[in-house]
């Protein structure tokens, strides 16, 4: 304690101690999905010489501008053009400062419903923005595979020197997604820079998008590798085809996800920036800042208990503003449904706006910097990218990397090690694998358009998909929740059969002693959609078995103290099953060995999507 009597590290760290029973803050430490410790206690010592210079600044860690504040982006997918025309009017009256325009890519690749504004040509792109400015309100094109056609498109359409307008060029981005042949992948991307350089120098032509790789599992230095070396492969490209590098630089932009993590996705977004800076002083381009334009990531929405998304794309949102995005998209709470709502797109749109507007948080620039823990976060994913940048260059660029599968293959073991942990609840889902709650209302049906006649049309206007060879091992999007939201999926249909699947709780002993572990019980089975079924107090093994039968259930669970375990454990289990219980589970580990009667355990750490998924299995027979 100072002079001032103000509390300093030790008694800090003495506090810590006591709280957690003699651990200290080291016991909090943990790390991220690319190997990066985050502990809880940062000191001026772990930001030693880091600060960067200023916002506006080379190496522009800490922002492009000197100012705070972004732009609030909202995504149009609407099918009908028309229709989504209106939204976008309505969002811009209403607060949205830009728009970013998906393209349906499905029906020409020959799928059955459109993924996104079903605009092909030049008419179409101008049905949907009929009425925007666009020198006002900035207009993003994704139309994947067909960026150079829709790009141009969009140039017609475009005003002035093109400023705000982003074409969107990610072709890098579709062969990952096995929507474009690699083979000449990159061969339009120079005519349509030259191109735009003479009609709209202002226009931006290429996207390096990180959240393909997000959605497929990419840890945070992974995503920034793939953003960094898809970005130098445009920068190539450009300067290959006879651009200037100061000029073929300002033709790129990325797009990166935010999620809940807040500080590692504000530290992410800095990082890029400054990874960008070490590209172009290689290339001999002047310094300038990366434009980067943060989207709430689509991998942690989940389709149960759909209104916690909100919270997560809050705390996105505020790692975007922090961050010192150039613009933020908050998706809808309900976008894993399929077609957001009226309302959902409010809810993204005002989570902004009160960001902004009520919370203050544009008016400072990178109000992060300085934080000892995000300046050596940012640090460290610095270090942890670079060499994987490098890595990726040494295979010969970004295309020959996703030709040989090696982006894809580290992005795999990284996503698989997480859904390990998802499964064994060690990075827990809220509402989802923790906490979820069968009886929550469904929330309101999500626009379900008639697309039928515009398909129609669109069919034959394209003819049939054109041929190609994608990559071998395209990326695959993931949301984390899918494999409890599965289960989930097939109790309710089991439920609509008349076959509700449920366990019966056997608490052992008084409610003070058993009630600990059959809330833990009941939580860990709803998770899957299998309805607990608390049993009552009962004396005996034998009223035990009497409540079973009652039950109608078919599996059980006991739940109790490890003293009362070894002491009954084994007869109320055989008791259970003479009354007809299929398998018999304890909440809890193993007891030094001890016969607990139990077919399965079921405890903090166990991997209870395996769990679930065998309880399922044998509720529908499938088992013995």
């Amino acid at each position: 304690m100072d002079e001032t009597g103000v509390p300093g590290e030790a008694e800090w760290r003495a506090e810590v101690a006591r709280v957690l029973k003699g651990g200290g803050p080291e016991s909090l430490a943990v790390r991220t999905d690319d190997g990066i410790g985050v502990r809880a206690l940062y000191g001026p010592a772990d930001a030693a010489g880091l600060h960067a210079p200023p916002p506006g600044e080379a190496p522009f860690t800490r922002g492009g501008t000197p100012a705070g504040g972004w732009l609030i982006r909202q995504r149009h997918d609407f099918p009908d053009p028309k229709a989504a025309n209106r939204r976008i009017l309505e969002d811009l009256e209403r607060g949205v400062g830009a728009i970013e325009l998906r393209l349906d890519q499905s029906l020409p690749e020959g799928g059955d419903l459109p993924d996104g504004v079903m605009a092909y040509d030049a008419d179409g792109l101008a049905a949907a923005l009929n009425g925007l400015l666009l020198d006002v309100a900035p207009v993003s094109l994704d139309a994947g595979p067909r960026f150079d056609a829709m790009g141009r498109a969009l140039l017609d359409l475009a005003g002035g020197d093109g400023r705000g307008v982003s074409l969107g060029a990610d072709p890098l981005g579709a062969v990952a997604l096995g929507r474009m042949d690699p083979d000449g992948a990159l061969d339009g991307l120079p005519d349509l820079a030259r191109e735009t350089l003479e009609r709209r120098p202002a226009a931006r032509v290429a996207r390096a998008d990180g959240e393909p790789y997000h959605a497929a599992g990419a840890g945070e230095a992974q995503e920034l590798a793939a953003v960094i070396a898809t970005a130098t492969a445009y920068l190539r490209a450009f300067v290959d085809g006879g651009i200037a590098p100061d000029d073929a630089a300002g033709l790129i932009e990325a797009r990166l996800a935010v999620d809940a993590d807040l500080f590692l996705s504000v530290a992410k977004l800095r990082a890029a920036r400054r990874l960008w800076s070490h590209v172009l002083e290689a290339s001999g381009a002047a310094p300038r800042p990366l434009p980067v334009t943060a989207v709430t990531a689509g991998r942690m929405f989940t389709r149960r208990d759909p209104y916690v998304n909100m919270l997560r794309a809050t705390v996105a949102a505020m790692a975007g503003g922090i961050g010192g995005a150039e613009s933020v998209t908050v998706l809808p709470y309900d976008a894993a449904l399929g077609q957001a709502s009226a309302f959902a797109r409010r809810i993204a749109r005002n989570t902004q706006l009160i960001l902004q507007e009520e919370s203050g948080l544009g008016r400072v620039a990178d109000p992060a910097g300085g934080a000892f823990m995000v300046e050596r976060l940012t640090e460290d994913l610095v270090q942890a990218a670079w060499p994987l940048v490098q890595r990726i260059e040494g295979e010969g660029g970004m295309l020959d990397a996703l030709r040989a599968g090696l982006v894809q293959d580290l992005i795999g073991e990284v996503f698989m090690a997480r859904l390990d942990r998802i499964a064994h609840r060690k990075a827990p889902v809220t509402g989802v694998s923790t906490f979820p709650n069968l009886d929550e209302p469904a929330p309101k049906a999500p626009d379900v358009p008639d697309v039928a006649p515009l398909v129609a049309a669109a069919r034959e206007r394209l003819g049939g998909p054109a041929a190609f060879a994608p990559i071998e091992a395209p990326l695959s999007p993931l949301r984390l929740a899918e494999g409890f939201e599965r289960l989930r999926d097939i109790a309710d249909l089991e439920a609509g059969a008349g076959r509700p699947p449920a366990v019966f709780l056997a608490g052992l002993g008084p409610l003070a002693e058993h009630n600990e572990r059959a809330a833990f019980a009941a939580n860990a089975f709803a998770a899957g959609g299998i309805r607990p079924v608390p049993g009552p107090p009962a004396a005996d093994p034998a009223a035990m078995a009497a409540a079973f039968r009652a039950s109608l259930c078919r599996i059980a669970c006991l739940c109790g103290a490890d003293a009362r375990y070894l002491d009954e454990a084994a007869a109320f289990a055989g008791a259970l099953r003479e009354a007809g219980a299929e398998k018999v589970y304890l909440a809890g580990r193993p007891l030094d060995g001890a016969d607990l009667g139990a077919d399965q355990f079921l405890h903090q750490g166990c991997n209870l999507l395996d769990l679930l998924e065998d309880a399922h299995s044998l509720l529908k027979g499938e088992t013995p």
